[in-house]
């Protein structure tokens, strides 16, 4: 009996170290993690087990863990694109569109949530305009219920003024915002980043692409795994 709770339970621990590794290359980031967690189920129940029952127990295990984590990124991407007035948009191309000021992304590891410069700081500011500080809020109302979810913060400007200016900008802006997160009172795991003007989406050559680039980004991740680096 101990062996096969043992067995199970690993099976669990690798399916789930596995699923980190699952990429969503569809529309449904649930249907996605269902069929990479029964791939990765799979998998484990073979190195464990070495017959079909156990690769089908396996399986099964995956497939559970593969869903929830597709149906959380889901219901967290349309929670708080809905909170925020607008929906999820998956095409790279709308961060290089100056209209799009705001945009709620989910690539099947993680969410983000992109706020141009723009709507959120006077200029050269770190402090939040009545506007933006509506809108955090509201992203922070929908993270207290999602209590595991990783946060990360990381803040972007253009390339005027040297780095280590920029670099204490951004980080600036990147914590306000996060303090503004913790004033609806989550109290979710977080990490604060500045990146002055590294990881430019266009080039700073005109007034244009500097407004595109001065930008502050939220990450929402299901496990530190899939946790990136958002400067490189």
């Amino acid at each position: 009996m101990k062996v096969k709770i043992l067995k199970s339970v690993t099976a669990i621990s690798i399916s789930a170290a596995l699923l980190t590794g699952c990429a969503s290359t569809g529309t449904s980031n649930t249907t996605d993690g269902l069929i990479g967690g029964a791939a990765a189920g799979a998998l484990a129940g073979q190195l464990i087990g070495g017959n079909t029952k156990s690769t089908l127990i396996g399986a099964a295990i995956g497939t559970a863990a593969g869903g929830l984590i597709g149906y959380s990124l889901d219901q967290q991407a349309n929670d708080i694109a809905r909170s925020l007035g607008t929906g999820v948009n998956n095409d790279p191309l709308a961060y290089l569109d100056p209209n799009q000021d705001l945009i709620v992304s989910n690539n099947g590891k993680y969410v983000k949530i992109m706020f141009r410069d723009r709507m959120m700081f006077p200029t050269a500011s770190s402090r939040l305009t009545s506007s933006a500080s509506y809108k955090v809020g509201k992203v922070g109302k929908i993270l207290r219920e999602y209590p595991q979810t990783i946060v990360q913060v990381a803040g972007f400007t253009d390339n005027r003024g040297g780095y280590d200016y920029n670099y204490r900008l951004s980080r600036q802006r990147a914590k306000t915002v996060a303090d503004r997160l913790y004033r609806e009172g989550i109290n979710n795991p977080s990490y604060v980043t500045g990146c002055s003007y590294k990881k430019a989406l266009v080039p700073n050559t005109s007034e244009r692409n500097m407004a595109l680039n001065r930008r502050v980004e939220i990450y929402l991740y299901p496990n530190n795994d899939v946790r990136v680096d958002p400067c490189r």
